[in-house]
């Protein structure tokens, strides 16, 4: 299908949302179900356990005997409790990221409580809504002892200023109630939001051409089949060019190929088709952490070209990317954000 398309519905037995572009899968959320208690976005009470000083962060103790660990130690002490919310998954073993920014997400704003401030979305460039939203942004919280901040999202420009105002409010209660809550044994607060939820919150913009929701849907659309094409490392790059993700305990590894192409520019086309396409992969795959990629062998003059895709290409994501660059050996090192469950945890666990 042409367009901008949501398919809700089930992968894995588990409940999902997918986002499709003209029939190509873009963007997957999957319900993390019973293989963690804490998914990324949910917001719980936890207990300073221990001090690392060396890493200049604390291991929490949370919900359900599980660790968490926050980067900023500042002010804390052993046996503290804080509030902190989920922002990434980790691997067995390993403790559960979580920062202690809190925000309370919604289709049109977002509330940070702490990080003060009325701001919105630079992609809303009409002065006059901006004004608007500022100045409803500002009479919500006129009043409150402790202003939190606010940031309006670009869906908010179509919207009417009612249906702002009614979900401005209810995240604003709903965030006092949880803030509120502070003291107390490590437990869950708030939930991650579910696919459905979390699909309209992140993919609301721009609007989808149609919906497709219900138990076939994923199977109707071609989702399924797109997605468990990811559980294969071997990727189709045209031209008879192929790479290879293997995720490893350690890291991420990478290998491109060029086949039976054996033309001087074999290496540099290869390394571009996978370049503009390894943040859609890794996004689909859950993937991150350290990533290293082997390109296929190309001349250093051509370096910069593909660097340059690459920033491109991983402009516009959501999850915290740092590009590092080349090794001594010639491979190329990326560092992502794990922000969710590898897509293989999560369809092994339908067959265990």
């Amino acid at each position: 299908m042409k367009g901008r398309q949501i398919v809700l519905g089930q992968v894995f037995g588990r409940d999902a949302a997918a986002l499709m572009q003209d029939g190509r899968l873009e963007d997957l959320i999957i319900d993390a179900g019973n293989l963690t208690p804490l998914a990324p976005g949910a917001i719980c009470r936890g207990r300073v356990d221990r001090l690392v000083k060396g890493q200049g962060g604390v291991f929490l103790r949370l919900p359900d005997g599980e660790r968490g660990y926050l980067r900023d130690r500042s002010g804390l002490r052993e046996g503290q409790t804080i509030l902190v919310q989920v922002n990434g998954s980790a691997e067995d073993g390993k403790a559960i990221p979580v920062s202690s920014r809190l925000n309370f997400r919604g289709r049109h704003v977002i509330v940070t409580p702490s990080t003060p401030g009325v701001n919105v979305s630079r992609r809303i460039r009409e002065q006059e809504i901006r004004d608007e939203l500022a100045q409803l942004g500002e009479a919500a919280i006129e009043e409150m002892a402790e202003r939190p901040g606010l940031v309006f999202r670009s869906v908010a420009a179509s919207a009417e200023l009612d249906e702002i105002a009614d979900e401005l409010n209810q995240l604003l209660e709903l965030a006092r109630n949880v803030l509120a809550d502070h003291d107390g044994p490590p437990e869950l607060l708030l939930d991650a939001p579910e696919p459905g939820e979390a699909a309209w919150q992140d993919w609301a913009e721009p609007e989808p051409d149609s919906v497709e929701d219900g138990p076939d849907a994923f199977e109707q659309t071609g989702a399924t089949e797109a997605v468990e094409s990811l559980l294969s490392p071997r990727v189709d790059l045209g031209g008879g060019a192929w790479a290879e993700i293997e995720p490893l305990r350690a890291l991420v590894a990478i290998d491109v190929n060029t086949g039976s192409d054996h033309t001087p520019a074999a290496g540099l086309k290869a390394n571009i088709a996978l370049a503009r396409d390894l943040a859609r992969q890794l996004r689909l795959r859950g993937l991150g952490g350290q990533i290293v990629v082997d390109f296929a062998p190309m001349p250093k003059r051509d370096r910069g070209t593909l660097e340059q895709i690459l920033r491109a290409a991983f402009k516009t994501e959501s999850a915290e990317t740092v590009l590092i660059g080349w090794t001594a050996m010639g491979l190329y090192e990326i560092s992502r954000k794990r922000d969710r469950l590898p897509l293989s945890r999560l369809a092994a666990a339908e067959k265990a």
